[in-house]
């Protein structure tokens, strides 16, 4: 057998080992086991969560946002006040949705930045905690491939991981995200609540997704915010958007305290 032969055999029976080792979909690995991660969706059938019939399972074992009806929400389990979140997504062109993690709106966003209007503005698109804070870069994949999303929450430290990178990193309670922190709790984000329930979000867009499964963080492990992690700058397109709609937002409540 020649050199060239012998290397190319290698490589293709590396690639088939790397193939069949993989994990199957909707299953826990053993480290994730050992970690106490828990499944929450089995690729079967929709046990512990609720939805309006809108969402349906493909065959690959995908959960498919097929028609108009209200969000996917998971209530086999309350979220733990500190938690690790793992999924993964996919998306159509021009799709939107988000994952809901804590009491009020706090969401992981999932989107098609290349087409979608919000791809226009960092603080609204892929993987940023919606309209508070705007990832360091665009890590997502082409759409139609997959994602691997995680968020990882500790106290008012929130880390949101796109395909094996932190792009959000931060401690809300830090004097210098001051302006993001007003805009979670504009948004109807309650900073003191914990828990609460996982949601996907129902856009009217084709989204899928698939491996979800979360683990309670404990109280003596260490979640620490990146010191270096610096969001997309806004455009100032963006700042106009945003000022428009904090003024809606503060006029409401103005008028909700008058009755």
């Amino acid at each position: 057998m020649s050199r060239q032969c012998f290397v190319l055999t290698a490589i293709l029976l590396q690639s088939s080992l790397n193939l069949f080792s993989a994990d199957p979909v909707n299953t826990l690995s053993d480290d994730e086991k050992n970690a106490d991660f828990v499944l929450m969706f089995n690729g079967k059938d929709f046990e512990g969560w609720q939805q309006s019939g809108n969402w349906v399972i493909e065959e690959d074992g995908s959960i498919f946002r097929k028609n108009n009806g209200g969000p996917l929400k998971y209530f086999a389990h309350q979220m733990p006040q500190d938690f690790e979140l793992r999924f993964e997504w996919k998306v159509a062109r021009g799709s939107n949705s988000g994952v809901y993690y804590r009491p009020g709106q706090y969401e992981y966003q999932i989107l098609d930045n290349t087409t979608h209007s919000d791809g226009k503005n960092p603080r609204t698109s892929a993987a940023s905690l919606y309209f508070c804070m705007a990832p360091s870069k665009d890590n997502t994949q082409p759409v139609g491939e997959w994602n691997q999303g995680e968020i990882l929450c500790k106290g008012s430290v929130i880390k949101h991981i796109l395909n094996g990178e932190a792009v959000v990193d931060f401690d809300y309670n830090d004097p210098k995200w001051t302006y993001n922190k007003n805009l979670i709790m504009l948004r109807g984000g309650n900073l003191d609540q914990r828990g609460g329930h996982v949601s996907l979000q129902d856009h009217n867009d084709l989204v899928w997704y698939r491996n979800l499964r979360f683990r309670a963080i404990s109280a003596d492990e260490t979640i620490n915010p990146s010191l270096s992690f610096k969001p997309t700058a806004i455009p100032d397109s963006g700042y106009a958007y945003e000022q428009k709609w904090l003024e809606r937002q503060l006029s409401q409540a103005a008028e909700k305290n008058k009755k």
